[in-house]
């Protein structure tokens, strides 16, 4: 899917909040799976300590020009380790008398908060791939190891680890007129979705980053909601369905995701986090959209595989659970040379074979 750049503006759109007009509630023009990545914003006055976020600099050359990136950790050639601490922040959601919590809705016995925790997106697995050994290790990691094995297996103490996940409390919201509630999902059965403007819900993450001295620019705040997809604005029904995204305010990097409980729907799980968590890994400052692109724009990791089949998740089986997991591109989708990733594929599960650079955007 095309990535949108989404500015913050005031929403003036109002719906009833009663369960007859929740009936009646439709998405015009249908459903969009899509993610969003809002643009760097400046540091917050008072923000909290001047640590910085572990990043180093790379390029590339792609038909005669050089593109360059900012990632998360140290240099694949240093063989170096680097571990940034995560925060999982879960939102509650109290829309039109209905109320969405992900400390509280429960999957496979479990809140999906802890669900969350112990994905494969922070606790660690074997990944083989095309019968290479890439290591047992974290999601993001094994991509980033993949993305670079080029270098990476000359290297192998490289990684890019998430440390914890620390949950922090809870932040309740009442998005009043800027939220609307479905019956179902509007992707296909469940019960009732919420939809909320992404300029509500964004300048609200703001302050809580700010509120909460432990969150600092060396860690990576998570906002979860459940059953909720963001929307691009007003009229909402016209602009759903985000379910995720990251940002930075200054030097503090920061992402939400939406876990939906639902087999097959869109934000199944722990995907939307995975796209978010290595679309954050892979440009974590929001940099590339602010005069330093990349050949398809925008290096956006996880858009690319959006169209494809189950919105591009793969299942991944973990103490029990089934998650479903995001394919991501790596750079030579972009341009890169084909020595750099294993393989020399353009995705982490080679979906499809034979991608071609920059054929679905960036």
């Amino acid at each position: 899917m095309r990535k949108l750049i989404i500015s913050v503006a005031a929403l003036a759109c109002c719906f009833a909040a009663s369960a007859v007009a929740q009936d009646e509630i439709r998405i015009e023009g249908g459903p969009v799976p899509r993610f969003v990545v809002l643009p760097a914003k400046p540091a917050i006055e008072n923000a909290n300590p001047p640590v910085t976020l572990p990043t180093w600099n790379g390029s590339f050359t792609y038909n005669s020009t050089t593109y360059h990136y900012n990632m998360v950790g140290t240099a694949p050639s240093t063989g170096s380790s680097t571990t940034v601490k995560a925060f999982i922040i879960p939102v509650k959601i109290d829309c039109a008398s209905n109320t969405f919590d992900p400390r509280t809705t429960m999957q496979g016995g479990e809140s999906v908060v802890q669900q969350t925790v112990e994905s494969p997106i922070f606790q660690k697995r074997a990944y083989v791939l095309g019968g290479t050994n890439i290591g047992t290790t974290q999601y993001e990691d094994a991509f980033q190891r993949a993305n670079f094995w080029g270098t990476v297996k000359n290297h192998m103490g490289y990684h890019v680890l998430l440390g914890g996940p620390t949950i922090l409390p809870e932040l309740t919201l009442s998005p009043g007129s800027s939220c609307a509630v479905l019956s179902s999902n509007p992707f296909g059965g469940g019960g009732p979705t919420a939809l909320v403007d992404i300029n509500y819900i964004d300048p609200q993450f703001g302050a809580y980053l700010t509120a909460h001295s432990v969150i600092t620019p060396d860690s990576l705040p998570i906002f979860i909601t459940v059953n909720t997809y963001l929307t691009g604005g007003s009229p909402i029904l016209n602009n759903c369905c985000i379910g995720g995204y990251h940002s930075a305010n200054g030097a503090q990097a920061y992402s939400h995701f939406t876990y939906i409980p639902i087999t097959g729907d869109f934000s199944q799980d722990v995907s939307a986090l995975s796209h978010e968590v290595g679309e954050w890994m892979d440009d974590p400052l929001v940099v590339n959209p602010n005069g330093n692109p990349v050949a398809c724009g925008i290096l956006e990791v996880g858009d690319p595989e959006e169209g494809f089949a189950n919105f591009g998740d793969f299942p991944y089986t973990l103490g029990g659970f089934t998650y479903h997991i995001q394919d991501l591109v790596f750079l030579e989708y972009f341009g890169a040379p084909n020595t750099t990733s294993v393989h020399g594929w353009e995705t982490f599960h080679n979906n499809p074979f034979g991608l071609g650079i920059c054929t679905n955007g960036g």
